[in-house]
């Protein structure tokens, strides 16, 4: 059906692609990540726990996540993404409906350690990333950096939609209207329009035609095979630096709002801070993505975590609720950069036909020390009463990120026996 209506409407279809993963992404990230901030401190009360047992909900989330990595990764890179897509879609909504039900710490953990681990890296995340990936090879980082626009965008919007709901209907409500948004909105949009890659419609990666100039598919865009991918010393070089920068990043964005409390800020306002940061990083995503298209991926990536070491700075020292929303924007800006530079320089490091293979063979290196960032800072926060030595690990965590990616290589040789990619059906 998505392959009849390419044909039918004529035109390259890559940009469509980038529309569906912008929806899935504000979506998936969106209606988990960005809620979480809002809905735990009623979740903690309803519970009577503190945050770090909440938190700590997440970190089982995101630790199983890693064990399920490696395999969606490289059923991505061998199965139709649009099936992938909508099996993650399926299971994320079943997901949120048991969430509104659970009436135990232990029924909370079970669920997000069980449908979220699973569903959300075939929803969205690595499935929308590798989808992309498959259409663009010139444009792909500023391609990846509109399709996670969604991701900011999402950040935008949805912490007021969640507050809303925390107080308007509850917690467990605003769960099961994020379960019936994805069965009705996201569902029917893969369906329709997704397409695993452009030759499975006559067409080519950017839309290249016959004749033009410059490589389509440069050296490194075979099938690697697992030892290959962990033995390149770019695996670690990328892996491990996004790792600790996801690590600080998520903890800072899911304590931002409580931050924000704890100098006094109220109703809206905490969730205004995020949400400013969140349309930064919609402006930083198109920009850092551009930026990496046309030189060395380094200084993006540089750049991106050297602006988030400055945000975060501002956000320690800001009394005033001005500058707190200014340390809000400089940090989201840089954040933005985060998820598509990954995609990207991945990409540029391994190609697109073992991208999804990558990126899943990542989730075990990094998730052990991504899911570490949250409940530490919330434990932080419940020992000392502040987030403050937290943040402070956060920025040694920054620099450290940027003394790993200045190593970084992205130049491959020819190989010898280039492997051509499997069909996909």
């Amino acid at each position: 059906m998505a392959q009849a209506a390419v044909l039918q409407s004529g035109g390259f279809a890559g940009w469509r692609m980038v529309r569906v993963a912008f929806l899935v992404d504000f979506i998936a990230v969106g209606f988990f990540f960005y809620s979480f901030g809002i809905f735990y401190p009623a979740i903690a009360a309803e519970f009577g726990v503190g945050f770090t047992r909440v938190a700590a909900g997440i970190a089982i989330s995101n630790f199983v996540s890693g064990i399920f990595g490696p395999f969606v990764g490289r059923a991505l890179d061998r199965r139709p993404i649009k099936h992938m897509m909508l099996v993650g879609a399926v299971v994320v909504s079943a997901g949120f409906a048991c969430l509104s039900q659970t009436r135990a710490l232990w029924q909370y953990y079970l669920v997000l350690g069980s449908f979220f681990s699973f569903g959300l890296g075939m929803m969205g995340g690595m499935a929308s990333s590798k989808l992309v990936a498959n259409w663009f090879e010139r444009k792909r980082g500023k391609a990846l950096g509109i399709a996670t626009m969604g991701v900011s965008l999402s950040g935008l919007v949805m912490p007021t939609v969640a507050t809303w709901l925390r107080d308007g209907w509850g917690w467990r409500e605003g769960f099961l209207a994020y379960s019936i948004g994805i069965l009705v909105i996201v569902v029917p949009v893969v369906a329709l329009f997704v397409v695993t890659r452009p030759e499975d419609v006559g067409q080519r990666p950017d839309g290249a035609q016959d004749g033009d100039e410059g490589p389509i598919d440069t050296p490194v865009d075979r099938i690697w095979r697992t030892r290959e991918i962990l033995r390149a010393p770019n695996f670690w070089l990328i892996a491990l630096p996004f790792a600790l920068v996801f690590s600080a990043l998520s903890a800072i964005l899911v304590h931002l709002a409580p931050y924000a409390e704890g100098l006094g800020f109220t109703g809206y306002q905490p969730g205004l801070v995020l949400s400013a940061g969140a349309g930064a990083g919609v402006l930083g995503k198109v920009f850092f993505g551009w930026l990496v298209d046309r030189g060395d991926p380094r200084f993006a990536v540089l750049a991106s975590f050297a602006t988030q070491i400055v945000g975060l700075a501002l956000i320690m020292n800001a009394s005033a609720y001005a500058a707190l929303l200014a340390g809000g924007l400089v940090f989201g800006f840089g954040m933005g950069g985060v998820v598509p530079l990954q995609g990207a320089v991945s990409s540029k490091a391994f190609g697109r036909f073992s991208f999804g293979s990558v990126l899943g063979l990542m989730r075990p290196v990094q998730v052990p020390m991504h899911a570490l960032g949250i409940p530490l800072a919330a434990w932080i926060r419940d020992t000392t009463g502040s987030f403050e030595l937290a943040f402070w690990i956060f920025l040694g965590v920054y620099v450290a990120s940027c003394l790993l990616i200045a190593a970084l290589r992205t130049a491959h040789p020819e190989p010898d026996t280039p492997s051509a990619p499997r069909a996909i059906g």
